[in-house]
């Protein structure tokens, strides 16, 4: 790895070699730029705390590693009465994996909220259905009368979850989809869901910030 900026202290990576920079070596929250998505990179990526979010225009993937992670542990989930009147009224069929790309497809799709473009292209719906394909990327698929009307997709590491994106078409579709990813999740000892960075919505479930050191220890224990 080659120091990119030394002020910022981002790292560029070297195409031969799937290392990422060290906690120690991190300032930022974005870590490193470059690099490609070959499936080893990827999983390299997740067990050191890092992932990647978008490419910029000169065709550099930029890996990132929060200061403040956003986790959520799964017995903590939050149902509110409004979710748990939809889960047991809507008529909502949960199932895993029936439809990994066509989740990332609608997830790239989706319009939100201070968003003006997706990061999710092509090559992302390509790396992460390798990934799918290898048994390290999965996706829960929220359906109504047999169509798909919400889900989410991430990758799992061990005995942790990371989440990358959801979507819904359909009220609360990706919240339970979330919620039967909790459940799965105390079912099978996944330990915890990190949600990477902050946002209201995740709050309102459940989800909580921690530091990135804070994040490396439970990732590494």
């Amino acid at each position: 790895m080659k120091l990119l900026e030394p002020i910022e202290k981002i790292y560029l990576l070297e195409e031969n070699s799937f290392d990422f920079p060290t906690l120690d070596m991190m300032n930022n929250d974005l870590v490193a730029i470059g690099g490609d998505f070959h499936p080893q990179r990827l999983i390299n990526a997740y067990e050191n705390g890092l992932f990647p979010w978008f490419i910029d225009e000169y065709n550099h993937i930029h890996w990132f590693s929060p200061q403040k992670r956003m986790i959520l542990y799964p017995h903590e989930f939050k149902v509110s009465k409004s979710l748990r009147r939809t889960i047991n009224n809507k008529g909502y069929i949960v199932k895993t994996n029936e439809n990994f790309q066509e989740v990332m497809k609608n997830c790239a799709s989706i319009k939100r909220k201070h968003e003006d473009e997706t990061w999710i292209d092509k090559n992302f719906i390509q790396a992460y259905t390798n990934l799918h394909n290898l048994g390290y990327a999965y996706s829960i698929e929220t359906y109504l009368n047999d169509k798909l009307v919400g889900g989410l997709y991430g990758v799992l590491i061990d005995n942790v979850f990371c989440g990358e994106s959801m979507f819904a078409k359909e009220k609360d579709a990706s919240k339970v989809a979330f919620y039967y990813l909790c459940k799965q999740a105390e079912e099978n000892d996944i330990k915890l869901i990190d949600c990477q960075v902050h946002n209201n919505h995740l709050t309102s479930l459940g989800a909580k910030e921690i530091p990135r050191e804070e994040y490396f220890k439970l990732l590494k224990s």
